[in-house]
């Protein structure tokens, strides 16, 4: 499998701080674009984020530039259905050109992931989802999915 070198994320609570603290406990380099004033739905994100704010507040553009700056993107939801932000990132991968792979149970297994990652040759991985208001239980499983995918 080729190895992520590379997480982007938002910082958004949920699935972006899930993927950027996997990063961080691995020593895997991690990064990306937030919004201006380091913008999240429970206050400025924190500086052991290595973000950089983007000019704007607007959720729309950091996602336009994580997408952009990525080898490709993996959603992560527990519904089958993108909805928000997460519908906003398929929709910009797909404007770019960029590789997009969306995943929730019951359509997570780590080879249908492996494929994707091989197929695109993706080393800067953007990982987007839920944000903690509106999916508590995002956190978790983006967590536990990354370890089952990059187990080996």
């Amino acid at each position: 499998m080729t190895p992520i070198t590379r997480i982007l994320s938002g910082g958004q609570t949920g699935a972006d701080r899930a993927a950027l603290d996997w990063a961080i406990a691995r020593g895997i380099a991690h990064g990306g674009w937030c919004p201006h004033g380091r913008r999240a739905e429970d206050g400025p994100i924190a500086p052991r984020y290595a973000l950089i704010e983007t000019p704007s507040r607007d959720y729309e553009q950091r996602t336009r530039w994580n997408v952009r700056d990525s080898d490709g993107t993996l959603i992560i939801s527990r519904s089958a259905a993108l909805t928000g932000g997460s519908a906003f990132t398929a929709h910009c991968a797909e404007r770019l050109g960029q590789p997009c792979l969306h995943v929730h149970p019951g359509a997570d297994d780590p080879e249908i992931i492996h494929a994707f990652l091989e197929r695109h040759r993706i080393r800067t991985l953007n990982v987007a989802g839920a944000r903690a208001s509106t999916d508590p239980e995002i956190y978790d499983y983006v967590t536990e999915l990354l370890e089952r995918v990059f187990a080996a």
